[in-house]
Parts: C-alpha cells; structure tokens; sequence
C-alpha cells in the first residue's frame, strides 16, 4: 500500500497524517488482550504518571509500557508491518529503521488517574543526526477529546521555535505569548480501533487527561531514515530493525 499524492502532499505539509481503518480489528484485539495483561501486572520497564508528573511516588498509576517490542510476538508483528512499510519509506523519503530506543510503547491514559500530556515534539527524546524520524500511531479503541485524543498543530514541523518557548524539560509553554498564538492552530479528529496517525518528530502535539470510565490504551513506534543514524553512545544507539 502506498499513500496517494494527496495524502503525501497532507503529511508534507501538516507534519501528520490519518490513515483510517488501517490496522485489522482481530489484530488490534490481540494487542489489546495481551496489553492489558502487562498492564496489569506493570510489568517492567515503565513509565509511571508519578514520574512523569513528579508526584508521590507511594502510588503508581502506569503511564506507558516501555519496551514492548520483545515482550509479545504480536508487538513486534504489528511493528514490523509489512503493509505500511511503502508509506514508511514514503514519508521518509529513504529505508525505514525502527528505532527500539524511544517509543516503543504501549501508551495508556487510565480513567481518572491520568494526567495531560502537555504540548512538545517528540524531537526532545531522541539523539540522531536530523530529525527524519516519524512516529507510528495505533488506536486500539476509541479516541476523543474526553479521554485524552492527541491534538495536533498543523505545519508546526516547519516552525522555527526559540529555546525560551519551551521549560526545561522541553514541554512548549502553554502561556508563552509566542505559543498562545501557534496553538489556537491546534486540531483534533476522533480516533477509533485500527486508525493509525503518523507524526513528524517536530510536529506539536498534546492529549488532555482521560475524564472517561475507561482506559484509552494505544500502541507507539518510531522509525527513522536509514540515513539518519544515532549519535554514539547517547540514548538513541540502542538495537534497530530494518524494515527493507
């Protein structure tokens, strides 16, 4: 499958793209069902809310599963999909590689523990040579506003944004005066099972916290560009996957 020029022309431009009812239903189950299982368990490696929010560590609320490429054989079928690898390529204009370092995650917002997941780019995880690094979207249920759906500034990719715009940890200021006027640009579409949304790593994005009775959990990978290689001995040198 490839995109059409339309929807390369969308990605291009706005710096995401929806692709509706792309992952099988009975796929997106079996996620679901052996997701939950690590969840429940908190199974590790995680990321907690507590961490996240710098919060009473006494209680952990799981904010994503860490590493889930080698804890299910169906996690890494679904990440090394061969249907969306054309799209891939596509987007990063060159060999897709899936970097196990960063985003490999199942991503929760549990009901009523979660909290926002402020405005940023995904850039600030990662240490590559340029930023052709796109990451991989996968609604395993419902989507919207209320449970904590990602928002989206179109062509904030392309923005040329200064160091004070954003706090130290790399959160964009919600009150900067700057940023108040980027993200009124801010959009959102609903999400249901098996849509999946690729993002650009320079494309601002949020989700507010789950006000819902149910947990919205979601599956995330990155890949990059094979020309864009990992700077030695950070983070980002970590084990990869070619996806030729």
């Amino acid at each position: 499958m490839k995109l059409d020029e339309n929807q390369l022309k969308e990605f291009n431009e706005n710096g995401f793209l929806i692709l509706r009812n792309f992952a099988d239903s009975a796929l997106c189950d079996e996620i679901l069902e052996k997701a939950k299982i690590h969840l429940e368990n908190k199974t590790a490696p995680i990321e907690t809310e507590q961490e996240y929010m710098h919060l009473n560590k006494d209680k952990i609320t799981v904010r994503r599963l860490r590493q889930v490429y080698d804890r299910e054989e169906v996690f890494q079928k679904w990440m090394t999909n061969e249907k969306i690898r054309p799209i891939l390529k596509q987007v990063l204009n060159d060999t897709p590689v899936l970097t196990l370092a960063h985003h490999n995650s199942i991503m929760t917002k549990l009901p009523h523990e979660s909290t926002r997941t402020f405005w940023h780019q995904d850039r600030r995880y990662w240490n590559f040579e340029n930023n052709d690094l796109v990451s991989v979207w996968l609604a395993l249920g419902d989507e919207y506003l209320d449970n904590g759906l990602l928002e989206f500034i179109p062509a904030s990719h392309k923005l040329n944004l200064e160091k004070d715009q954003f706090d130290e940890v790399s959160n964009f200021k919600d009150e900067h005066p700057k940023n108040l006027e980027i993200i009124k640009n801010k959009v959102h579409a609903n999400l249901q099972k098996g849509d999946v949304v690729l993002f650009h790593c320079k494309t601002l994005h949020h989700a507010s916290k789950n006000n819902s009775d149910k947990a919205k959990i979601s599956f995330v990978y990155t890949v990059r560009a094979a020309s864009n290689k990992p700077l030695n001995n950070t983070r980002s040198d970590f084990k990869e996957v070619i996806l030729d």
